[in-house]
């Protein structure tokens, strides 16, 4: 108490000499800050002197700048109790007094941080909270110290200073904060209690707010260097996580998982967090590997090789797998769930697997092979050809661990740079493995030493085989060395002649045995067909089920490709009875899903061909583009139907230009136009009859695919045809049938059938005969955009709502 009077008689002296101003305040001023020194500094006032301290502060902010010495006032704020300094600035900054202004008081709080004022407010908390002080003032502490930047950029419009820049504030933050565990060390080592919790709720806070990066980047390097070799650091840096509240765990674990070097540094930072903190235990085993997907291997690796680290952790790791493979194997999951998910869980399969140790897998190598067998089966009925090769790598990848001496699965794929990164998953990397990228000159000096080795024991392989003793030479040789050769350079190929007539090569295809003559005509079929179109109309059906029929009898170059362009000469020559006899014979028994796919991919190449106009006489080449729609042999997917989209709302968008003047193409009739009928509505009629061997609408989705894709480009190269419109409104009444399948490439056939039909039926047309039908449409296509997994689908849904909206437009623009 003895100590504490003068401190408090000058406390009370400086407040009356600032309210008269005048020489004197300045002398008041330095009376305080000498009683404040002799007084202990702020760690030794108590309550009592505390509050006058924080009454005078409040004091010298009121009062007018004259009466404030310069120099003196600002040391009050600096050197008096930081926590009490801090509110009062902030009070000053929220409504700062006539003789105050706002920059003023930043620049205060800017020499405050700059003299580690932040770091001695937490060291004072932490001192209080051990002796049980007011948890209402943390509160309020944490508040301001988490949104001083937020402060001080609200009350100067921008014009703050650099240092309470985000980017700026945070970092400084993270060296406050590890000065205060600096000196929580060193007051445990010297034996005095003191609590860690109020830096474990700054850090929270930050990071919740979204400034792990930040903050996370100036803490976990020192982090790193000091829990390397000392027990009592790596005991604050667990408690400084765990003593983190629950709401804000997620944010500060993913951080430390983000930013952390390697699993090995994790586990030693965050210790049992998982198994001591069930939200900490959550967030690592189901949210961060089956609730989100769009973190990066590295994280999943630091994630998993950190549960792999220690006994009680590993019970983790394997139960993380089993509801791995769970969804992996969920046929609902594959299906409703987006690639880009997939192929994060299978990654985190994988980098399981490297995890575990043989008895591990003796326990629970049956449920491992139940998994796989589920889960690839899922994996190959999908119709993306990215969510197969994913079933088929983590397929090999379990069996290749559970049946370590037995066979393995094999599947062939194109081994391309995702594979090789999935399987390189399942070697483990040793921790500390770190190779650095070497310059220019060594890795040429390392190559070039390496390479004398490899071409030394391949030239011994090489060599040894023809060098024998003479004896042995001698004997393999015989007599046949002593006979001259024929001279055969002028000899020429017997090549079989193909036949010239429609009939005869009906009758090859049909009954010959001549292996020769059989390619000759497959090679000669479609100009056959172009050059005698009367002959092949005469036969077009027979010549049509040939082909659909015909399978390779000898290992012809291009095989496939012959029999499709053939058969698309067929059609185009005759179309209405081949097309016919084609769509019935897509809902027929007894053909394999593999015909049934290439009489789609007829149907949509003949109407393309009979769509464009044909020039006449010579071929003319013109620097017009038009939309072509390739098909090869196998697609997986019709992918230009987009690009064809796009080039129609191009040619739709008036554009004024000067310059040279295009030459205009010659124009002849739309061929399609009189047929497009007989293409379509066949396809579109027994689509939900499932017959003995196909279900369009069951296991078969692909190639309800495939057909919905076929019946859109059908539907794009009908515009301006009579039968448009009862094209458009059929279409429209599949697609909705259809629109809640649950295979992604079907829902983007349909959303394709959707731009189709908007861009081919005429906008009048649209509008008087299908208006019901739109709004419906519109409705469906917004709940797309916002609730489908797949992003094509949600792309291909907007695009169809801006074309609705253009609609709109016309609609309007339209005189009544």
């Amino acid at each position: 108490m003895a100590v504490a009077a003068p401190l408090e008689r000058g406390l009370r002296e400086a407040a009356a000499a600032l309210e008269r101003g005048g020489e004197g305040a300045a002398a008041a001023l330095g009376a305080v800050r000498a009683a404040l020194v002799a007084a202990g500094g702020p760690a030794a006032l108590g309550e009592r002197e505390r509050a006058l301290f924080g009454a005078f502060l409040r004091s010298l902010a009121r009062a007018p700048r004259a009466a404030r010495p310069e120099g003196g006032w600002q040391s009050c704020f600096l050197e008096g109790p930081p926590g009490l300094a801090l509110c009062v600035l902030l009070e000053a900054l929220a409504s700062p007094g006539p003789s105050f202004h706002p920059r003023e008081v930043a620049e205060v709080l800017e020499q405050f941080l700059r003299e580690g004022r932040i770091s001695a407010l937490m060291w004072e908390v932490c001192q209080q909270q051990a002796q049980a002080g007011s948890p209402e003032l943390h509160e309020a502490l944490l508040n301001k110290i988490v949104c001083l930047p937020d402060h001080v950029s609200n009350k100067l419009q921008g014009k703050n200073p650099p240092v309470f820049f985000p980017q700026n504030y945070f970092p400084l933050l993270g060296g406050a904060i590890i000065q205060v565990l600096q000196k929580i060390s060193d007051s445990l080592r010297g034996g005095l209690d003191c609590s860690i919790s109020f830096v474990s709720h700054v850090l929270g806070k930050v990071c919740v707010h979204g400034r792990q990066k930040e903050i996370l980047s100036v803490l976990v390097p020192h982090l790193t260097d000091l829990t390397k070799s000392d027990c009592i650091w790596q005991r604050i840096c667990w408690r400084l996580v765990e003593c983190v509240p629950d709401r804000w765990m997620e944010a500060v674990v993913l951080g430390f998982v983000q930013r952390t070097p390697g699993a090995d540094v994790l586990s030693r930072l965050l210790g049992n967090l998982v198994v001591k903190n069930k939200k900490a235990q959550f967030v690592v085993t189901q949210k961060l590997l089956l609730l989100q997907y769009g973190h990066t291997t590295a994280v999943l690796q630091n994630l998993l090789g950190y549960l792999s680290l220690d006994g009680l952790r590993r019970a983790l790791l394997i139960k993380v797998l089993q509801e791995l493979l769970e969804t992996w194997g969920s046929s609902s999951a594959v299906k409703h769930s987006p690639p880009e998910q997939q192929q994060y869980i299978s990654k985190a399969i994988l980098i399981c697997l490297s995890h575990l140790k043989e008895p591990e897998i003796e326990t629970c190598r049956q449920e491992l092979l139940t998994s796989m067998m589920e889960g690839v089966k899922c994996h190959l009925d999908s119709n993306l050809p990215q969510i197969r090769h994913l079933g088929m790598i983590v397929a090999e990848s379990i069996s290749s661990k559970i049946n370590t001496d037995g066979p393995v699965l094999k599947f062939q794929y194109e081994e391309d740079d995702e594979a090789r990164e999935l399987k390189s998953l399942l070697v483990q990397t040793p921790p500390f493995c770190v190779v650095p990228s070497l310059p220019d000159d060594d890795r040429n000096e390392k190559a070039d030493a390496a390479v004398p080795l490899v071409l030394e024991s391949s030239k011994k392989s090489h060599t040894a085989a023809p060098v024998m003793p003479d004896e042995e030479s001698g004997a393999e040789l015989d007599s046949d060395d002593d006979l001259i050769p024929y001279d055969m350079s002028e000899d020429k190929e017997l090549k079989t002649k193909a036949p010239v007539y429609i009939r005869d090569c009906i009758e090859v295809l049909t009954g010959s045995e001549d292996v020769d003559k059989w390619e000759a005509t497959v090679k000669a079929l479609e100009g056959l067909v172009r050059k005698n179109p009367a002959a092949t109309r005469e036969v077009s059906v027979e010549l049509a089920k040939i082909l659909l029929h015909l399978e390779e009898k000898t290992c012809i170059e291009g095989f496939v490709e012959l029999r499709q362009r053939a058969q698309v000469a067929v059609l185009t020559t005759d179309p209405i009875p081949v097309a016919k006899y084609l769509t019935s014979q897509f809902y027929s028994l007894n053909y394999s899903l593999r015909q049934r796919m290439d009489i789609l991919d007829v149907l949509v190449l003949a109407a393309q061909e009979l769509s464009y106009p044909k020039s006449h006489g010579k071929t003319k080449h013109s620097g017009a583009q038009k939309p072509c729609i390739q098909l090869p042999p196998g697609s997986d997917s019709f992918k230009d139907w987009r690009r064809i989209v796009d080039e129609r709302i191009k040619s739709k968008t008036r554009r004024f230009a000067t310059g040279q003047s295009q030459v205009e193409l010659a124009s002849s009739p739309n061929e399609f136009s009189s047929v497009a009928g007989h293409f379509f509505f066949p396809l579109i009629q027994h689509f939900d009859r499932p017959l003995t061997t196909f279900d369009l609408l069951g296991e078969d989705h692909f190639v309800l695919g495939r057909l919905v894709h076929t019946l859109a480009v059908l539907m794009y190269l009908a515009v301006n045809t009579v039968a448009v419109t009862a094209m458009g409104k059929a279409l429209l009444e599949f697609v909705w049938a259809l629109r809640f399948h649950t295979d992604s490439y079907v829902r983007q056939g349909l959303l394709s059938c959707i731009s189709s039909m908007l861009l081919s039926v005429p906008t009048e047309r649209l509008l008087e005969d299908m208006t019901e039908e739109l709004l419906e449409t519109q409705s469906w296509l917004g709940d797309v955009v916002e609730k489908d997994p797949d992003g094509d689908c949600r792309r291909l849904a907007l695009q169809n709502l801006l074309l609705m909206e253009n609609l709109k437009k016309k609609l309007r623009t339209v005189p009544s």
